[in-house]
Parts: structure tokens; C-alpha cells; sequence
């Protein structure tokens, strides 16, 4: 190797260890970004894009920490932070706005706040960092913003909401996803806006000027979720989950977040995931610890709250109190009382890990160590330094309000909390064993060591596809608990998957107790390997040229996992991959695959489309695919050969059957296509295999086609015997059309 080949050898990895290290959105740097707008006044063409209510953009290049990207598409963001008459106002950058698939390291919106309102400029950043602990939430830093190569200032950096987000966090992006806010707030008194409430009707269509449908369809799912909501709160379950509301509700409660559901019902979305429940994604934290005081007049704040009201806010003031604007998000799930107990308990949590032990404190200096140059260069912000450096502790009075010091918001809420009825005297629990068990389907036993308790329960599930479910644990020493009423609590899962992923909910007369306690975003799991057979690979396609496509409306390479077993199945833990020397090429998801049921991957290599999209794709030239644990041992595998269009490798018998090609079974029994000596209503063929004469016998009209889909013989009715001395050995089909069913030939 020459000296100069060694060199950009040694470059080139360099240059590798940066990029694999590299996170656009860590927060122990501030990040640059320079923009340069093809149009000299920009501005005002922006300006007026934001006056028309108009989403268009204009182009300019952009260069992100050094990365180049050209033809972005750039307009402004936001409701109250954009404004004509201001300098810096927020951004809203699409780098794929001409260039399908450009994009700065798997992103390719970039969505910069401009600090309004927040003269510590850490609100957003700060909250964030606290939400991530207990519900999917995006990602935030700091971004220095410098346009046409003149300083406009400091922005928070704040990661998109959109298909990238949903396929990260709940492993599918073609559900119903729906961005909850007006589009035109309404501040009056007792304005719904986005509040789930059914004020605006019986009709879909009533409700599209508050809410944004960001799916293809939804608008039914949508209006149903709204209907339980307000007129079967006690069947929402399998509609909504339940727990991750309370989780946001006890995080706008405990830092003050009021521009939010909590206030004027708006800045949030909720997407169906997998498991059918919708689930709420919070959004905009740039007012959070009370640099928004306004509610909908619930405890009599008609003119909104002072810095004293927000230390001291009931957090169940839709409860306690009457709400002014119907609020059934929170009003309906806290009339159940274990709900309410569940919520305070999420609350004493947040109030813990980040307030009790001053953590919030110690990143918020960390944050205003990292900013602090950049704060005093920026000439475009909308307060001073001092106000800035103030800020953290200190209220600071600005023209049009007063924003709270964050520390001094805070330790006020804090001794406010920790007296608050149902904060303390909850239950706790103190450990818990399991039983290990060796196979599928066996049950596995639960108990644990719990203080003071009145009710426990245990809440499992076995995929991501499924919910929680619920059960009561007994101390009664008739439930493997051992003695009656020593405080060891047992129960019973029966009929267990190879993964299960659970945790523990205790309360008494006082409080409420989860464990873990960020449960269910955490949560305790067991899992054992699955024996060979227990699931196949049952059928694959590496030709499918128009048989079926993906939610992307493409027609990819499949492969068809079966459940052979009377028991459910966890895809958790498990790998497919076409390459021997790398087993665990590719993880599947935590999906649960029903007894006797499919499971579709598709092998795309394309894994921004969801979670059941590989990163391999199928050679139609042939290959290995093995399915394996995660110690490697090997579960399944299968050899394919090269396959005509549209047709399938599978196993005949379904299941347990050797593989040949046949006509696809796409997520069905391979069954259905008939072979041998079937007789199907007036239908009889035989003998099968044959060879020189084929006897078919049927009333209605059929054809017989190869295995490249050419129609070798077609007639109205059967007769007695067909000549087939000319046809090539190999496999055929007979199409009986009144009852569009395929049997299979083979030609010997």
C-alpha cells in the first residue's frame, strides 16, 4: 500500500468513526446551520406566505454542521411565535422538499423554535428531556441559525413529529395519526378546540377544523374514539391508552405546561398503533413551566393564573372542580377513582427522579453552561442577557407578561405536591420472584412482596401488538402466595408465549403504586427460546411482480412465518437473515403471532417503511433463509431456488410440508390451492400425477395453465380424457371458474 493510499485508508475510517458517532440531536453541543435563500427578500416572502394562512415554501441551500443539501424547502412555523413585525422568526425546513429521499442523517425535517417567550431558552429543551423518561417524545437541542452568512440566533432544535417518529416509537406509520390542534384557536371562554369532545356533533366532517388527519383515512376512527370518550368512557380500553393519557396529563400538571390539552385543548397528536389503542404524542413545550398561564376558566381563572396559582394548581382541578369547557380527556378517566390514583402516582414519579433530587436543576445549569455564548451573540432575541441569565431562578417581567423563574416555579410545585392528597401513604412494593419455565405454553407464576396494599394486580402482555392485560393478585395462600395474609401477593399467567413483558400496579385507601415505576413505558420481561418447529418459515416470494403490494403500494420480496404450535408466539428476540455467517442480521419486532396464524415480513430492505420491513431483500437467483434465537440456535430454515413471477416457494402440506412451488397463499393456509385426487363439488380429475392422459370430469367451465401463467388449455365443461403426451413434465393448474378455486397437476 502506498503512502498516500494508507492515508486516505486512515481518512476514510476516521471519517467513519464520526458519522457513527455523530447524533443530530445531542445536547452536549449547539449545532449550526446555515441557510442561504435563493430570493434576496426572502422575508417578505415568507411574510406573506405566513399572512395568507399558505404552507408553500421557498427554496435555498442549506449546510448542516458541514453537510451540504440544495432545494430545500423553507416557510415558518408556528401560531404565536411567527409574526410579521419580528426578525427571528421559527423555520420549518423540508430538506426533501425537491430531492425525494434527501435527508441529514435519517432526517429530513428540521423544525426550529425561536425561543418566544422563554427568556431561559431551556424550557423546551429541558421538558423534553423529562417527557423522554416516560412516553415516546422527540428529541431537542440547540441550534445556531445563520442565514445568507449573518447571525440570526440561537434556536431550540426540535425533532419532527411524522412518519420517521411513528415508525420509531411504535414500529408502524400507516394507522390513523392525527395532529389535535384548531385551526384557529379559540381563546374565549369555554372553547373545546381539540379536546376530544363530541360539542361539534354526530358528523366527521364537523370536526376537521380542529383536528389535522395526517393518514391517508381515519376520520371514522377518529369520531369513534370521541364517541366512547364521552358517552362509553367505561369501553375505552381497547380504544385508548389509558395509561399514557394519565402519563401526559401528569406531565403538563407537574411542570405547568398549560399550552397544551390542559389549557385551550391543543398542541398534541395521537397515532393508533398496532395494538388498535391511540396513544397521545405531547408537542410544543416552549411554554412550559408556566410561561403560559391562560386555561379554560376551570377554578374560576377567568383572566388566567398568577406565578402563586401555578405553584399551587389542583392537578385535579377537572375533578375537583367544575370545568367551564367540557375537558372529557381528563374529566371522564378521573370520575374512575383507580385512574385518578394511577395519575397521582405518575405524578409523584416525575416529582421524584427530576424535582425531589434537584436532577432538573442540575441540567438546566448544564444547559445554560453549553448556550451561555451564544445567548449573549445573539442580537435578534427577544429579551436581554440579564433577563436571560434571571431566568432559571428569578422571574423576569417582559412587556406583554411575567415568565417565572424555572426554580422558582418549581420549588413552590414541589411543596405544593408532596402534601397533596394521594401523594403519599401509597403501597409499596418491595421485590418479585418468577417461576421459570422450560416450554411454550406452560404457566408461569407471579408473586410479590407487597406493603400496605388494599389491591394488586399484575398486567402482561406477550407482543407490542397486543395490550395490557390485567390480573388480580391474591394474598389468600391459595394462589402460590404462599401463607394467607403475609404480604406475598401471587397470580397466574396461563398458557404463556415465549415472551412476556409485565409489571405491577398496587393501591390502597390513600395512593397508588406502580412497579417499576415509569410502568408502562417500563417494565419488567421473561422470555425463553423457542424449539425448532414451534414456528416456520411457511412461504416466501422473490419474484412478486403483481401479486400483492405493501402499505407503501409496492410489490416486494416476502417471507410467511407460521405459528404451528396451540400456543401464542413473541417475534420478540428472534432473527431472520439470508447471510449464514450472520445470524442475527436482522431482529424481528415484539410482535405476537396468533396459534395457527401468519406473520408477513416484508423483505425490502427498507426499514423506514415499519417494524415488519427487513434490511435484506430476497435473490430471485436463490439462497438460505434461517430463522434463529438470540443465542443463534437455529429455529428454521429453508433453500430456495429461483422463482418464476408470482409464484411462491411453500410448504405443501401447510405447516409441516416439504417446499415447492405453487400459487401464492399471502398470509393464508397453502392449502387452499387443492392438489392430487380433491374432489371439489362436481369436479374430479385424476390420475394425479399423470403423464400421458389427464381424465377431468366437471360440468363448468376451466383452464390449465403452467407455472409461468400460460393458459395451455381452456373449455366450457370436461371430458372424459385430455391428450397431454405434448405437455412438458412439471407443475400445472386447473382453475375451475364458478368457484374460483386452483388445483394443482404435476406432470410426470
Amino acid at each position: 500500500m502506498t503512502k498516500k493510499n494508507f492515508f486516505l485508508f486512515l481518512l476514510f475510517f476516521y471519517q467513519l468513526n464520526i458519522f457513527s458517532q455523530y447524533n443530530f440531536y445531542q445536547t452536549d453541543t449547539v449545532r449550526e446551520i446555515k441557510i442561504y435563500f435563493y430570493e434576496s427578500d426572502w422575508d417578505n416572502i415568507l411574510d406573506s406566505l405566513y399572512v395568507m394562512g399558505n404552507n408553500n415554501r421557498i427554496l435555498a441551500d442549506v449546510i448542516i454542521d458541514g453537510f451540504s443539501y440544495d432545494s430545500v424547502g423553507i416557510r415558518y412555523k408556528g401560531f404565536s411565535s411567527a409574526s410579521v413585525n419580528r426578525i427571528k422568526n421559527p423555520f420549518n425546513i423540508k430538506l426533501d422538499f425537491v430531492k425525494n429521499n434527501q435527508n441529514h442523517f435519517g432526517y429530513d425535517k428540521i423544525k426550529l423554535s425561536n425561543c418566544y417567550k422563554d427568556p431561559s431558552f431551556i424550557r423546551e429543551v429541558l421538558s423534553y428531556e423529562i417527557s423522554r423518561k416516560y412516553m415516546p417524545s422527540p428529541q431537542a437541542n440547540f441550534i445556531s441559525v445563520i442565514i445568507n452568512d449573518t447571525l440570526w440566533g440561537l434556536y431550540t432544535n426540535v425533532e419532527a413529529i411524522n412518519n420517521d417518529f411513528l415508525v420509531k416509537h411504535f414500529n408502524s406509520k400507516y394507522n390513523t395519526f392525527v395532529k389535535c390542534n384548531p385551526k384557529n384557536i379559540n381563546i374565549q371562554i369555554g372553547a373545546e378546540n381539540s379536546s376530544l369532545s363530541n360539542a361539534h356533533g354526530n358528523d366527521s366532517l364537523n370536526y376537521e377544523p380542529y383536528y389535522s388527519m395526517k393518514s391517508e383515512n381515519g376520520w371514522s376512527e377518529l369520531y369513534n374514539l370521541i364517541d366512547t370518550l364521552n358517552n362509553h368512557p367505561g369501553s375505552l380500553l381497547n380504544l385508548l391508552n389509558i395509561d399514557r393519557t394519565l402519563w401526559m396529563h401528569a406531565l403538563n400538571y407537574s411542570i405547568i405546561n398549560f399550552d397544551s390539552y390542559i389549557g385551550y385543548a391543543q398542541n398534541y397528536y395521537i397515532y393508533r398503533d398496532d395494538s388498535r389503542q391511540f396513544n397521545p404524542i405531547m408537542w410544543d413545550f416552549n411554554m412550559s413551566f408556566a410561561g403560559f398561564r391562560l386555561t379554560d376558566a376551570s377554578q374560576l381563572y377567568y383572566n388566567g393564573f398568577n406565578i402563586t396559582q401555578a405553584q399551587e394548581m389542583d392537578p385535579l382541578v377537572h375533578s375537583n372542580f367544575v370545568s367551564v369547557a367540557s375537558r372529557p380527556l381528563m374529566r371522564n378517566l378521573f370520575s374512575n377513582d383507580r385512574h385518578k390514583k394511577m395519575y397521582l402516582a405518575h405524578i409523584r414519579t416525575i416529582i421524584q427522579e427530576n424535582i425531589h433530587n434537584q436532577n432538573y436543576y442540575s441540567r438546566a445549569q448544564s444547559l445554560y453552561n453549553l448556550i451561555d455564548s451564544h445567548v449573549q451573540n445573539d442580537t435578534n432575541k427577544f429579551y436581554s442577557y440579564t433577563d436571560f441569565i434571571d431566568n432559571l431562578n428569578n422571574q423576569v417581567t417582559l412587556p406583554t407578561f411575567i415568565c417565572p423563574g424555572i426554580t422558582q416555579l418549581m420549588n413552590g410545585r414541589y411543596n405544593y405536591l408532596i402534601n397533596y392528597l394521594g401523594y403519599t401513604g401509597h403501597p409499596t412494593i418491595i421485590n418479585h420472584n418468577i417461576s421459570q419455565i422450560t416450554n411454550l405454553g406452560e404457566d408461569l407464576i407471579i408473586t410479590a412482596e407487597v406493603n400496605n396494599a388494599s389491591f394488586v394486580s399484575l398486567n402482561y402482555r406477550f407482543g407490542d401488538n397486543q395490550i395490557f392485560q390485567t390480573i388480580e393478585m391474591l394474598d389468600d395462600g391459595m394462589n402460590n402466595d404462599g401463607n394467607a395474609n403475609d404480604g406475598i401477593y401471587g397470580a397466574k399467567i396461563i398458557n404463556c408465549a415465549n415472551s412476556t413483558e409485565y409489571y405491577f400496579y398496587a393501591e390502597n385507601d390513600s395512593a397508588g403504586y406502580f412497579y417499576p415505576e415509569r410502568a408502562a413505558y417500563e417494565f419488567f420481561s421473561y422470555s425463553l427460546n423457542l424449539n425448532p418447529g414451534d414456528l416456520v418459515i411457511n412461504e416466501l416470494m422473490s419474484n412478486n411482480n403483481s401479486t400483492v403490494f405493501d402499505d407503501n403500494g409496492d410489490y416486494e420480496d416476502w417471507i410467511e412465518l407460521y405459528n404451528t404450535t396451540n400456543f401464542p408466539i413473541s417475534t420478540k428476540g428472534l432473527y431472520l437473515t439470508d447471510t449464514i455467517s450472520h445470524l442475527h442480521k436482522w431482529e424481528l419486532p415484539n410482535h405476537i403471532i396468533h396459534p395457527n396464524s401468519y406473520f408477513v415480513i416484508w423483505a425490502d430492505n427498507d426499514e423506514n417503511q415499519g417494524s415488519i420491513h427487513s434490511n435484506f431483500k430476497l435473490t430471485n437467483l436463490g439462497e438460505k433463509i434461517i430463522l434463529s434465537n438470540a443465542d443463534s440456535s437455529v429455529i428454521d430454515s429453508v433453500s430456495f431456488i429461483t422463482q418464476p413471477e408470482d409464484i411462491s416457494f411453500a410448504r405443501n402440506p401447510n405447516g409441516i410440508g416439504l417446499f415447492e412451488m405453487m400459487l401464492p397463499t399471502f398470509n393464508k393456509n397453502n392449502n387452499s390451492i387443492l392438489n392430487n385426487n380433491d374432489i371439489f363439488n362436481d369436479l374430479n380429475y385424476f390420475p394425479n400425477p399423470f403423464n400421458d392422459k389427464l381424465r377431468i370430469n366437471t360440468s363448468s367451465s376451466f383452464y390449465i395453465y403452467d407455472l409461468f401463467g400460460r393458459v395451455i388449455l381452456e373449455l366450457e365443461s370436461g371430458k372424459d380424457i385430455i391428450d397431454t403426451s405434448r405437455w412438458k413434465s412439471g407443475i400445472y393448474f386447473l382453475y375451475l371458474k364458478k368457484d374460483n378455486i386452483t388445483h394443482k397437476l404435476i406432470k410426470i
